[in-house]
């Protein structure tokens, strides 16, 4: 506060002042960063066959939840401990979807709910036997968990994705908030360019009553790729700040042309029974770039592996894993390509005017960044995880960590939390350079996944893919999964407010430790005296009433 300002308030004067740390920090690390669990889950072939897996995992209060294409995996979140390991066909049987014989399932998404304490999952099915199964019309499948428990009984429901024309819905995205629960997808018909996003919107209240139900969801249709933009994520937020809101990518790499727009839409009356949706909003970003591949004839990112190949896909400029607003601030990411490499853009948008509030770029000369993911707390801190290789480096799994100080963020070197064993070529790969047929390059990915821990938001897990294994004879590369746990913790901030009489100090609950102080005298290094108030805990916010002082006073947390 000014002084100016000091002076119009004569008769109770107060200021925030300090929060000092009494152990050295490094001068470039903004945030305090600790490895907790880290532990391998899923390998090709325990029980999915899949390629690729689609990572995709939350965090819930005792559980890590990872599903994968063919395989549903809770842990212990204390020591990753394997508690519960079925496949996705089995989960969705025992939540009462009969999967047929004819049917294939893909593209898995999970996430939990602190808000209603229930985990939610997506995947979309399709005719396994089909030549191009992009021909027909396809189903969303979703459930919902009856309890806290993921390992406890789950009801899902099959429901039609496009019910209107039919289209086939590929690469589904899921969110949840306060209000609703959103599942979108990419729409084709044939085996052509996507021709839009659809978006469907679900009473969450509906899904959460004792008997769940899905009758009021509401369906958006498939909406125009140019004005609305392609893979629409809607947004995953639990602190009530956001509700509604979709962002997508203004062209996925559809050319290799730059694009510099991604797209914002709200829904009003979310999650209730009559939605309706917002003129889509296009943002102007930094170019981003998907290059012309001429191998495969079509704009796609590829990735440097050590035997010289780039034949590993990394997909296009998508925003492929979730949007998570925190604060009323959207965290976005994807990807594109900075001097022959795969980077990652990133993006922090407010949410209730879709301004712009500040956008980057994480590149590395040597190594290829790909299938980033994102999440925030409301701290400040911002954790990005992905893949990356090179020249010198096989897959492996990183991420990065970063504050938001004054409107900037900025991150810190990358993070190596588990490193790949070799380089990855998948069956069809390995058969196409065999029988010399055309070149079928390997997949991988086709996102991954970051949450923060509801007991704790100093608490990030991540997971991702790393090649564990290789066969000496065939060539081909065997994917594992890696669950990480990163605590990452900022100096500790007051913050201070008029309350009638008194002033409200708060600080997050992870500094409970800590010890309030206060003086009148900041020249007297020896006259701070140690307060003992009463606190009182809101989610993760210790608070205190003081009464307001004629004299200013100044206050600050030592450890």
């Amino acid at each position: 506060m000014s002084k100016d300002y000091l002076k119009s308030l004569p008769h109770f004067i107060w200021l925030l002042a300090l929060c000092l740390l009494l152990h050295e920090k490094n001068a470039d690390a903004a945030v305090t960063i600790v490895i907790g669990n880290n532990f391998t889950g899923n390998t090709f072939g325990d029980i999915s066959q899949a390629d690729p897996p689609d990572s995709n995992g939350a965090i819930g209060p005792s559980h890590f939840v990872e599903f994968l294409n063919g395989v549903f995996s809770v842990y212990n979140k204390t020591d990753g401990t394997s508690i519960l390991g079925i496949s996705d066909i089995d989960f969705w049987s025992q939540a009462n979807v009969n999967i047929s014989s004819t049917s294939g399932i893909s593209d898995p998404r999970v996430i939990y709910d602190p808000i209603s304490q229930r985990w939610f999952a997506t995947q979309v099915d399709f005719n396994a036997n089909a030549t191009d199964p992009t021909l027909q019309a396809n189903n969303f499948l979703l459930a919902v968990s009856d309890t806290i428990d993921p390992t406890g009984t789950w009801h899902g429901f099959r429901f039609r994705a496009d019910p209107t024309t039919g289209r086939f819905a590929d690469f589904p995205t899921l969110g949840v908030d306060a209000s609703g629960v959103y599942i979108a997808g990419d729409f084709f018909h044939g085996n052509t360019t996507s021709v839009g996003s659809g978006l469907v919107s679900i009473p969450k209240a509906d899904l959460i009553a004792a008997t769940p139900t899905i009758a009021n969801r509401h369906w958006f249709g498939v909406m125009n790729l140019a004005t609305n933009g392609e893979v629409m994520q809607p947004a995953i937020c639990f602190d009530g700040s956001v509700s509604g809101i979709t962002l997508t990518i203004g062209d996925a790499g559809n050319t290799s042309d730059p694009h510099s727009n991604i797209i914002w839409t709200a829904e009003q009356n979310a999650g209730g029974t009559s939605p309706t949706l917002s003129a889509a909003v296009s943002l102007a970003v930094l170019p981003y770039q998907i290059p012309d591949n001429a191998d495969l004839g079509v704009p796609q990112l590829t990735v440097h592996q050590p035997d010289g190949t780039t034949t590993l896909l990394a997909n296009d400029a998508r925003i492929s894993a979730k949007v998570y607003g925190v604060g009323g601030v959207l965290y976005a990411v994807h990807s594109t390509e900075i001097d022959g490499r795969v980077a990652i853009r990133w993006y922090r948008i407010r949410a209730a005017d879709h301004v712009l509030l500040e956008q980057g770029t994480i590149a590395d000369p040597v190594l290829d960044l790909f299938f980033p993911s994102i999440v925030a707390n409301p701290y400040g801190v911002v954790v990005i995880g992905c893949n990356g290789c090179g020249p010198s480096t096989f897959v492996s799994c990183y991420a990065y960590v970063g504050e938001t100080k004054n409107g900037q963020t900025t991150f810190g070197s990358s993070l190596l939390l588990q490193s790949g064993v070799n380089n990855y070529h998948d069956p069809n790969e390995i058969l196409a350079q065999l029988t010399d047929a055309p070149e079928t390059p390997s997949r991988w990915g086709d996102y991954s996944a970051m949450s923060v821990d509801p007991a704790d938001p100093t608490h990030f897990w991540t997971i991702q893919l790393y090649p564990s294994a290789i066969d000496p004879d065939t060539g081909v590369g065997t994917w594992s999964t890696q669950i990480t746990e990163i605590i990452a913790t900022t100096a500790p901030q007051l913050t201070i407010a008029s309350a009638g009489t008194n002033v409200l100090i708060s600080w997050p609950l992870y500094a409970s430790g800590y010890q309030l102080q206060a003086t009148t005298n900041l020249l007297n290094a020896s006259g701070w005296n140690s307060l003992t108030p009463a606190t009182s805990t809101n989610g993760f916010v210790i608070s205190t009433l003081l009464p307001k002082t004629a004299k200013a006073s100044f206050y600050r947390l030592k450890m």
